[in-house]
């Protein structure tokens, strides 16, 4: 038994007893090896996180203690991305020391921001996904929820973008060259993961999986204040490690890279996120990643549940479980798998215990992004988990038989046995789930209505909504210090634990000297975001013009192919007349095309081609210039989001699942152009119609495009600007003359159009010139910037937390 006495640290010992700058100075030379003399920022940011980390501790292991004894329900999150950003400006802020390690820095003639930004971004996500998940670590532990978050401890992630001539090129990230100052290795918590072999039934009738390949999952664990520190969570990273040693025998005999071969196979599944899948070997290395993380983690949940609890059938009782997305979809086989052949319990049972213990989000309607792999590669690398899926389908089956008779099971069945056979991961998600979730209102509602509409009519009431939020202390507080004081100064700082408190501001959108310093704000954080744009590529903007952003993932349905467009033809009007009063523009773009997805990396080369014509034309000096910022992460977005006026939320309607950039431009005091898609709708309730620009097809109007046979070159044809310049983009005019560059573009907007640029674009082109137009009143600029940061409190990750907490894990 522990021994209690031990559980405090002597008062002398207790971090919270240093002073943070003793304790930086300490870690500097005890843990950094270093001096203050010869320290770089790279060294103070070390010594600070690991102070700053001290502190977290005990808070840390306080509520262990407290989640054990109060026996209160855990809820596991399972995610194939973290996208956490910068760690130690959340921890500062989160803990309260931010005024004494600005003073300490300040005192030894340092800048406390510069040893921040010294801090590299963990490349543990790319997109909303893995935003979403933690910006939910933040305030799962702010709400108090007894949360762990679960994923992979990737030692590349993504990958570094930059451009060679404009094309993105993919480079290794190195976030973890120097150590990660936040983690800690447990060598003791260790989980073997298996694939392949084969299944045989034993004597008694057991199966018996006797796999081929085995690897181990190592934990590596990162404490997640919430709010003031009053509770502190855990994200648990697995790294992956090969089960067997180094063959000493080959590598005596010379054979090194043999020696070496099964330990270098197994850490490639946790070398990059999202390894490209356009081959057969990147396919396989994608699905061991998915059972890698996720068999680790429910190994680790249930091994922690046994340490206080004997009956397995009590586990939905004191477990959630939340699946993000499909990617950790394998949970539900796998679970089943645990149970039945680790403890030996029946197969119904296991069943109903998982379905008990599992939610599963949906983030996507787009049918190529709901998982689906093939049977034969499932039964290759796991032939006991397909077993148990074809058990499950069988249950499900007979479930269908008895509630609806004639009914044929088939189209909702995980396996599906048409064209070679596949295993869809939605419909194994939905139907081994006890709630499944939508992350917008107009999302929850089109799920029932397309992807899901044949299992949402079986299970009726297994569908719901959780419109997704973000969390106030990162977005708000941390990113745009100017906006987050003025606020406190005027309302007080009750905002920052609890969002709704921000509704007070609404009166102050009537008050011309608020608005003034309103404004003020904004525009030294356009200063800011100036000085940026400079710095990495080299472009000076003005900082006195409409910033118009874009900053998103790179993909045809989020439309920075119509955003470029109308920019080539906002240039072509300018350059006609460029006396005609026009209101001067910033067009910014960032984000990653994935490596294998040649339309969206051409489309980023267009936009740099342009660029270099555009930004280089006298005729438009002054008017207009467009920027494609490389490598997007979250430090950029902290620096992106504060600087916006304009914020571009135009993906195809009914393709947006929900979208949590919109939610973090508006709380920044940026106004939306965007279509009724995602969690627009929801702002645009929220903020009301006059203060947010809304345009182009609704949902159920692009619906009926895609299936009606439309003709885009005939709506090219009827929108002269966009004629023109499909033209020119056909022409060469972008390409030196090259009409073969963008051939694939042109062919896109003038054959296909899947995701309606084309009926869109004149609405959008209309949107944008009354845009200007309001705009340059500055005055009722300000007051609409005004109410949109004063009407986001719906929108914290906070209030959505304790929704998903209330309505699905019950845990609290």
């Amino acid at each position: 038994m522990t021994d209690t006495k031990l559980e405090k640290l002597p008062e002398s010992l207790d971090p919270k007893n240093v002073p943070l700058g003793e304790a930086v100075l300490r870690h500097l030379v005890y843990s950094v090896g270093k001096d203050a003399s010869h320290a770089v920022r790279r060294d103070w940011c070390a010594a600070l996180s690991l102070a700053v980390r001290d502190r977290m501790v005990d808070g840390w292991m306080d509520t262990t203690r407290r989640i054990y004894k109060e026996k209160a329900k855990r809820v596991y999150y399972l995610s194939m991305e973290f996208m956490i950003g910068r760690l130690l400006e959340d921890a500062i802020s989160n803990m309260g020391l931010t005024a004494e390690a600005k003073g300490f820095f300040s005192e030894h003639g340092l800048d406390l921001q510069e040893i921040l930004e010294a801090e590299p971004d963990p490349a543990l996500g790319n997109g909303g996904l893995g935003r979403l998940a933690a910006c939910f670590l933040d305030s799962m532990a702010t709400v108090g929820v007894a949360g762990m978050g679960y994923g992979i401890r990737y030692e590349h992630g993504i990958f570094r973008q930059s451009f060679q001539d404009g094309w993105q090129l993919e480079e290794p990230e190195d976030w973890l060259i120097f150590g990660n100052n936040w983690e800690f290795h447990r060598p003791e918590v260790s989980y073997p993961i298996s694939f392949g072999g084969s299944v045989q039934q034993d004597a008694q009738g057991k199966m018996v999986w006797t796999p081929s390949e085995r690897i181990l999952a190592g934990a590596f664990d990162t404490p997640i204040a919430g709010w003031q520190g009053k509770h502190v969570n855990t994200l648990r990273l697995w790294s992956a490690r090969s089960a067997e040693t180094l063959n000493l025998h080959q590598f005596n005999q010379g054979e090194f890279m043999a020696a070496s071969r099964q330990q270098v196979l197994a850490e490639s599944i946790t070398k990059v996120l999202y390894p490209g899948d356009h081959t057969a070997e990147g396919r396989e290395l994608r699905l061991k990643q998915e059972v890698f993380f996720t068999s680790a983690s429910l190994q680790d949940l249930l091994h922690r549940f046994l340490l206080d609890n004997k009956d397995l059938t009590a586990l939905p009782k004191h477990v959630a479980i939340q699946l993000n997305d499909t990617h950790p979809a394998i949970a539900v086989p796998e679970l089943v798998r645990l149970l039945v052949d680790e403890h030996d319990m029946e197969f119904v049972q296991s069943f109903e215990i998982a379905r008990g213990c599992l939610n599963y989000t949906n983030h996507t309607l787009l049918p190529e992004a709901l998982e689906k792999w093939p049977l034969e590669l499932i039964e290759r690398c796991l032939p006991r988990h397909l077993q148990i899926i074809r058990e499950i389908d069988n249950l499900f089956a007979a479930e269908i038989r008895a509630k609806f008779e004639g009914k044929d099971p088939a189209p909702m069945q995980a396996i599906d046995p048409h064209h070679g056979g596949w295993v869809r991961m939605g419909n194994l998600a939905f139907i081994g789930a006890k709630r499944v979730n939508g992350v917008s209102a107009l999302h929850t509602e089109l799920m029932k209505q397309t992807v899901f509409k044949d299992l949402h009519e079986v299970y009726p009431d297994r569908i719901l909504n959780q419109t997704n939020g973000i969390t106030p202390r990162r977005w708000l507080k941390e990113c745009n210090p100017g906006l987050a004081e003025l606020i406190t100064e005027t309302i007080g700082e009750d905002w920052v634990g609890d969002l709704s408190h921000i509704s007070e501001l609404v009166p102050y959108a009537e008050d011309k000297a608020f608005r003034d310093k309103f404004k003020a704000v904004k525009l030294e954080n356009k200063k800011r975001l100036a000085a940026y744009i400079q710095s990495e590529v080299g472009i000076k903007v003005d900082p006195t013009a409409l910033f118009d952003i874009q900053i998103k993932r790179i993909h045809e349905y989020k439309r920075q192919l119509m955003n470029a467009l109308e920019t080539m033809a906002l240039y072509n009007a300018m350059k006609a007349d460029p006396k005609a009063g026009w209101q001067p523009r910033v067009k910014i773009f960032a984000g990653k095309a994935a490596p294998s997805y040649t339309l969206a990396k051409l489309i980023i080369k267009l936009i740099n081609d342009a660029a270099k014509v555009i930004n280089n034309d006298p005729d438009v000096d002054g008017l207009l210039k467009l920027v494609f910022l490389p490598n997007y992460n979250v430090s950029a977005a902290e620096i992106l989001i504060p600087g916006a006026d304009l914020s571009e939320q135009i993906s195809t309607a009914g393709f947006e699942a929900s979208g949590t950039g919109n939610m973090k431009f508006a709380l920044n005091g940026a106004l939306t152009v965007g279509t009724l898609d995602g969690a627009n709708v929801e702002i645009k309730e929220h903020v009301g119609d006059d203060n947010i620009f809304i345009f182009g097809l609704e949902a159920d109007e692009v619906a009926a495009r895609q299936h009606g046979g439309c003709q885009p070159w005939v709506t090219v044809a009827e929108t002269p600007r966009l004629q023109e310049v499909v033209t020119q983009i056909s022409s060469g005019f972008y390409s030196n003359g090259d009409t073969e560059r963008f051939k694939g573009i042109v062919d896109n907007v003038l054959a296909h159009d899947y995701f309606q640029v084309t009926p869109d674009f004149q609405a959008y082109w209309d949107i944008q010139r009354k845009i200007d137009g309001e705009f340059k009143d500055q005055d009722t600029w300000q007051r609409m910037a005004v109410l949109n940061t004063a009407n986001m409190g719906w929108f914290s990750a906070d209030r959505t937390i304790r929704g998903y907490a209330n309505d699905i894990w019950k845990a609290l």
